[in-house]
């Protein structure tokens, strides 16, 4: 596969960054080089040489989809957009690759397959499954549903690390529960997949490993980093109360059975955890 002929949308966010390291020649932009949501802006890019979209670009501020101005951005960005990419692709006959999230779903099932019907809770959700649709579209599409996402910006980890540098005890939520995606693996998932050319269609992926929840992760994180800062449990109803917040769904574990088929293997996420935090310790 030649990276040249992929283009990844959203290049300066974690994933992005990520996915810089493994295509390397691949076209790169962010929102001040392609506009995604001006639909004549992706008319007129230059299409030449392009095989495969990466859409690495999202909305992804939970609680701020909850607001006006949010909701607008969040509904261009990860519905609208979705769409302007999903006719390029099929009027040119690319392969385009989406990013979508546990949050399409209501966390009513402790574990979810690629067949669950969706059922968003808030905004945010509901433009990611409203883009999704769209992003089935292309003949030939990969959706890859993924979770708590740790990687090169602004993540739980780092806030975790941040919050622990001069606090005694942390409060954090102990009644939702997934697993995290390390960037990393999400990077493995996608080459793993168009390497492959694996069937086309939505798949669930995010890195292996136990179900926790983000009281257990935070513990996780501190014990990787030396730090003595204990973690307090606390609920969800709790933590956000006062503030303006998007419901969230209690469960987002996915059923990784789909990817294992064709013969992927998860990593564990404690052992990309370990990577990770002797990462940060060196930044």
């Amino acid at each position: 596969m030649d990276d040249s002929q992929i283009l990844i949308t959203g290049a300066s966010g974690q994933l992005g960054r990520a996915l810089q390291e493994i295509y390397p020649k691949a076209k790169k932009t962010d929102s001040n080089e392609l506009d995604i949501t001006d639909q004549n802006a992706l008319e007129n890019f230059d299409w030449s040489g392009i095989k495969t979209i990466i859409n690495a670009a999202g909305y992804t501020s939970v609680d701020g989809a909850e607001t006006a101005d949010g909701k607008a951005l969040a509904r261009k960005i990860n519905d609208e957009a979705v769409g302007y990419l999903a006719n390029i692709a099929s009027q040119k006959d690319l392969t385009l690759v989406h990013i979508s999230t546990d949050y399409v779903f209501d966390g009513s099932q402790k574990v979810h397959t690629e067949d669950e019907e969706v059922k968003p809770l808030g905004v945010y959700g509901q433009t990611k499954a409203a883009g999704d649709k769209k992003a089935t579209q292309p003949a030939k599409h990969y959706i890859i549903r993924t979770s708590w996402l740790i990687g090169d910006g602004p993540n739980f980890a780092r806030a975790i690390l941040a919050a622990a540098k001069d606090r005694g005890e942390l409060k954090v939520v102990a009644d939702q529960f997934g697993r995290p995606t390390f960037t990393t693996e999400l990077v493995r998932i996608i080459d793993y997949l168009l390497r492959n050319k694996a069937p086309y269609g939505t798949y669930n992926g995010s890195n292996g490993g136990d179900t926790v929840n983000w009281a257990d992760f935070a513990r996780a994180i501190l014990q990787e980093a030396g730090s003595k800062t204990k973690v307090i449990n606390t609920t969800a109803a709790e933590y956000f109360a006062g503030k303006v917040s998007s419901e969230r769904p209690m469960y987002s574990t996915f059923d990784l059975s789909k990817l294992e088929s064709i013969g992927f293997k998860p990593r564990d996420w404690r052992e990309d955890l370990k990577e990770y935090i002797k990462k940060e310790l060196r930044r």
